[in-house]
């Protein structure tokens, strides 16, 4: 059986959509089954609507793909109005990806979605602390602690925290996230990097760095996944460079109960279907009936 259970809510396969690199499916409706899909992860929500950089947002490196994006999003209200409704009808699991440039934001953003239809709230802390020089709150684990303990005094949804993987302790972080009342962490997001156009002799972006996705970031990615797994109790969604039914099932084994698949979206829109039919396949072949069978063996 492919299906599972985080915090409650049944995902009937471990391959969820990740944030950011599908929208709120509508796009991607008109090309595949999307209901065939475990779930979907909100492209990232602030409590107002953002316009996003200005520049070059998408940059393509080798096995990766830099983004400077900068969370264009209609808001909160917008999204619990248009697209909240529209998503229902794809008939598979709604995460809500939520970020915030204070914990005023984040908390307004949590009220308001505490009283819709959306399965899951998954808090984006790699969002820049404006109030504290910008610096992301998902850098200093007792920054994280702070905003996810406020975080949870109000949220009526299951709280899955997705952590950077800029932290200054990864593990440390993730274990502060759980203490401080997250009912599941996911990781990795995007790693900082950047490039530099030789012939304008200047960044490639206008913000300079940007965020680093794609199968170059996938073994540091795993790695991380293997040491949060093993650090904490509560259920971990992998992500970072998945991008076939192999990487899944990797995850999977160091402890993973789900993947979010990114990148890879934008590589082949439908790729998603490939990695569940993949893992139904694998599971056949190996006798496997049940994912918690392999889930962290690697452990």
């Amino acid at each position: 059986m492919l299906n599972v259970d985080i915090c409650g809510v049944r995902f009937k396969n471990p391959v969820i959509a990740a944030s950011g690199t599908f929208g709120f499916g509508e796009e991607y409706k008109e090309l595949f089954d999307v209901s065939r899909l475990g779930g979907i992860s909100t492209k990232g929500l602030t409590l107002k609507p953002k316009e996003g950089n200005d520049g070059i947002r998408v940059y393509e490196t080798r096995a990766g793909l830099l983004n400077s994006v900068g969370l264009q999003n209609p808001g909160v209200d917008n999204f619990i109005k248009y697209e909240l409704p529209k998503m229902k009808d794809l008939n598979t699991a709604i995460i809500a990806n939520l970020g915030g440039g204070s914990i005023e934001d984040y908390l307004l953003g949590v009220e308001k979605l505490n009283f819709t239809d959306v399965e899951m709230i998954e808090l984006n802390i790699s969002c820049p602390n404006v109030k504290h020089g910008g610096m992301a709150f998902g850098i200093k684990s007792e920054v994280a602690y702070e905003v996810v303990r406020e975080v949870r005094k109000v949220c009526k949804k299951p709280l899955m925290v997705k952590l950077s993987p800029n932290a200054e302790d990864i593990v440390d972080m993730a274990y502060n996230c759980c203490k401080a009342g997250a009912d599941a962490i996911s990781l990795v997001n995007t790693f900082k990097g950047m490039a530099i156009d030789i012939r304008q002799k200047k960044p490639i972006f206008n913000n300079v760095t940007a965020g680093l996705s794609g199968p170059a970031i996938k073994p540091i990615a795993l790695r991380m996944v293997y040491e949060v797994c093993k650090a904490v109790d509560v259920p971990v969604v992998g992500m970072g460079g998945v991008c076939s039914w192999k990487d899944a099932i990797e995850f999977i084994m160091a402890g993973a109960h789900a993947v979010q698949v990114g990148t890879a979206n934008f590589i082949k829109p439908d790729i998603c279907l490939d990695i569940i039919d993949g893992i139904d396949e694998y599971m056949k072949n190996e006798g496997i009936s049940n994912l918690e069978e392999i889930r962290g063996v690697c452990k």
